[in-house]
Formats: C-alpha cells, structure tokens, sequence
C-alpha cells in the first residue's frame, strides 16, 4: 500500500471510529475501533467478500445503520420523475434529476417513441456496421451536427462509453493527453485505455496549462487538452477562447465534452460555443449525451467527417457495440425539436438556478464555484455530513444526492442540485428553506 493510500485509510478509520461512537449510535469508542478494523481487515486474496473495496462498501453500510440513516443511493422512482417524484409512495421535490429542460414525459416525445417503437421494435439487434442502418439513426447524428454547426456526429449507447472508447482508440503511447484535474470519469478511463501520457492541470488554470504544453508537447506525436463545456460537479465552465487560441499556438487538438452544457447554455441552448459565440469547428472533438436536456440514452461524437468517419469504422463502442435503439433515437430527435421550438425552457432553466443559487447564498449556504446554471453544489466538508444532510432532506421531502469520495475529494464532499425548466419558484423557496434547516443542525451555517 503507498503511503497516499495508508493516509486515506488511517484518516477514514479515525473518522468512521468517531462517527460510529456517537452517543446516537450507541456504540463505545473502543468497540467502534474495532468494528471499522475488522472490516477494513483484508483476508483472502480468492474470495470477493475479501476484497478491500468490498469491506469499504460494508463499512459504510454498517456506519449508515447504526446512525439510522438510510443509503442515499438506488433510491426507487415510482413513476415520471420531473420536478417531483414520487419515492417509497411520497411525492418529493426532485433536484436529482438531469431532465434539464422539463421533455421527459412531454407527450410529444412519448408519440414519437411509441411510433418509432411500432416500426422498429425496441433494439437495433446488433453493430450498425455489421447489421445495417436504420433511417431514424442517420437523422439524429445529421441533426445533432446541425445543432452543434459542425459536419457530422456519430452516436453511442453510452455516454461514458463514448469518452472511454473514442479516447483510447484514437490516441496511444505516441500521444499526450492534458486534461482539466476535475475532468469527468469517463476520459481518465479513456486516457489509461488509450496509453498516452497523460498529464493534469489545476482546474480552470489556463496558464498551468499552456505551461504543460510549452515544456511537453513537442515531446508527442499528437496532444489532446480535454475539457467539460459545464462540469458536472462544480456547475461552472473553463474560459473556451483562450483555449482554442492556445491550442491553435501549441498545435494541439481539444475536446469538450458537453454533457451537461448542451441544451443548459447559450441562448438557444447549442451549448458553450453559442455561450462565447464561437465558431464550433475551432474545436478538433464534441462530445455529449442524449440522456441530460434530451431526455433519451446514448451519447455522441460530433466534428469533421474523417473524425466520425473514423469513429465509425474504428472505435471499439461504436463498431462492436449494438447500434442505439430506434425508440431511444426518436426520443432524443424528439427533444432536440422541442428545443429548438420552445428556447423559453432554457431561459427558465436559467432563471430557476439563479433563484436558488441567490436564495442559497443569503442563507450563508457554500454554493462552490457555480455560474448559477443546471449544476449547483452545496458544499458539506465530508461524506458524513453530505449522506447526513441527504437523509434529513429526504425526511423532509426534498430529494437530493449526496456526492462523497471517491467521487470528489474527502473534503469538497458535497450536495448536488440539479435545476430544470419544471422547477417553480416556490418549490426551490421551499427547497433553500429545508436546506438551511438541516445545515444549522448540522452546524455547517
């Protein structure tokens, strides 16, 4: 074990030793020690119930029994979740949901899943490059290129897979990949499939950046910086001039994965370069997902033909994964109609982040680095604090997650709200109120 690892462990013992040892969960210190270190103990090197990972998966649900919380998590939706959801037969306020425009559910969208759903059936039965076409696929990679302004798009069944497949494919050991240091998952596991080098830059920090690329890039065949167009943690988003402008100097290719971005900013919700009315083909890779503003699941690469091209006849989660189910398809083309049709969800989306990022704030309430769009945290010092302000959240009728390490670091442990167009205003009112309440219980306001 390095002595990173042997830190984390030690610091987690002590906490989970002193959370358990509370007086509500009415166990004695020294029983509490012994308790966290038979379970991080590791035994045999054959049986899954051994290994480590699994015995920190028990330890946290041990310490959330015996402080009678309930897991935050596989939480069951009974039924349409939008602004609200009905969870364990309770209607809830919603605020974990990415239906950032309000479409799912819309019955337009429902039409056209139910039409494409009688022409197709439900799955593509196997790789469009070996099984074949289906019109409805064509139409939504040509519209999501329409709606990116760039030549063509190729879509996936997964939105991680898409960073994961797209990034180890089209790079190697030859390469260099610089990525933001709060990058999403799915383009670490992209860059270690790849083999290219890889390298980190503090968050936002376009000057450690060009620094990496003046001492490193004429090391690489190629280089790619890539970046969020809003991530997904923070809710705010990098400065997309200065970095098409720096890897233009440094002759680099830069990807922006606008998951989150796409159908939140910019006026008619085309995502960040309408945000800095930008040229989109100043950016070599878009990425994005139908599973956030377009209500569907998959995700996509959009660019230049020979990039999709490529993608098509090459990456591994396009050319032997199973083709995007024609339903899925048409709920996405669907969406991205009622976008274009009704560019007043983006304005409201817009408004509703505002509202409670503002309600927050004069509440005293830690709001992160956020530019009050869809994604705003509510910063909780710990994974204790942040599972037990989602508990008491959940008591009171507001549904949130909590997002605790490894996701994040230990201490930026945090809430995370999602806002969409279906909010009111007097749903977030009530939503900052409870989350106030719970702050000063837990003394963290």
């Amino acid at each position: 074990m390095s002595l990173k690892n042997k830190i984390i462990q030690d610091v987690k013992r002590r906490k989970l030793s002193r959370a358990l040892s509370d007086d509500s969960s009415q166990i004695k210190n020294d029983d509490a020690d012994a308790v966290v270190d038979s379970l991080l103990t590791s035994g045999s090197t054959t049986s899954f119930e051994a290994f480590s990972e699994y015995k920190d998966i028990q330890l946290h649900r041990f310490a959330a029994e015996k402080m009678r919380i309930e897991s935050p998590f596989f939480k069951v939706h009974e039924g349409l979740s939008q602004d609200t959801s009905m969870i364990a037969g309770r209607e809830m306020l919603n605020f974990s949901s990415y239906d950032y425009l309000g479409i799912n559910g819309d019955s337009r969208q429902n039409s056209a899943v139910k039409a494409a759903l009688d022409i197709y059936g439900v799955s593509s039965s196997a790789s469009r490059l070996v099984s074949g076409e289906r019109p409805i696929q064509g139409q939504l990679e040509s519209k999501l290129a329409e709606l990116h302004g760039v030549d063509d798009a190729a879509i996936f069944v997964s939105g991680h897979a898409t960073n994961v497949s797209t990034i180890g494919c089209l790079f190697n050991s030859a390469d260099l990949i610089v990525h933001d240091a709060l990058v999403h998952n799915s383009v670490l596991e992209g860059v270690q499939l790849s083999g290219a080098r890889r390298a980190t830059f503090p968050h936002n920090d376009i000057q450690a950046l060009e620094k990496i690329l003046v001492d490193s890039r004429h090391k690489y065949r190629r280089t790619l910086v890539v970046v969020e167009g809003l991530y997904s943690m923070d809710g705010d988003y990098p400065d997309l001039p200065r970095l098409i402008a720096l890897k233009d100097r440094h002759d680099a290719l830069l990807m922006v994965d606008e998951a989150h971005s796409v159908g939140v900013m910019g006026e008619l919700g085309r995502g960040i370069a309408e945000h800095f009315n930008i040229d989109a083909h100043d950016v070599d890779i878009w990425m994005g997902t139908l599973s956030k503003s377009f209500a569907s699941t998959g995700g996509y690469i959009a660019g230049s033909s020979a990039l999709v091209d490529m993608v098509k006849n090459l990456v591994p989660g396009f050319v032997y994964s199973v083709g995007v189910a024609p339903v899925m398809a048409a709920a996405a083309l669907t969406a991205i109609d009622i976008l274009h049709q009704e560019p007043e969800r983006v304005a409201k989306l817009k408004a509703n982040a505002r509202l409670f990022d503002s309600l927050a704030k004069k509440q005293g309430i830690d709001t992160g680095l956020n530019r009050q769009l869809a994604v705003i945290p509510v910063m909780m010092g710990d994974s204790i604090n942040a599972v037990k302000a989602a508990h008491l959240l959940s008591e009171a009728g507001v549904n949130v997650q909590p997002i605790i390490h490894p996701a994040v670091e230990e201490r930026l442990a945090r809430l995370r709200f999602f806002i969409c167009s279906s909010h009111n205003a007097t749903q977030i009112e009530q939503a900052v109120e409870a989350l106030a309440k719970v702050m000063r219980e837990l003394d963290l306001i």
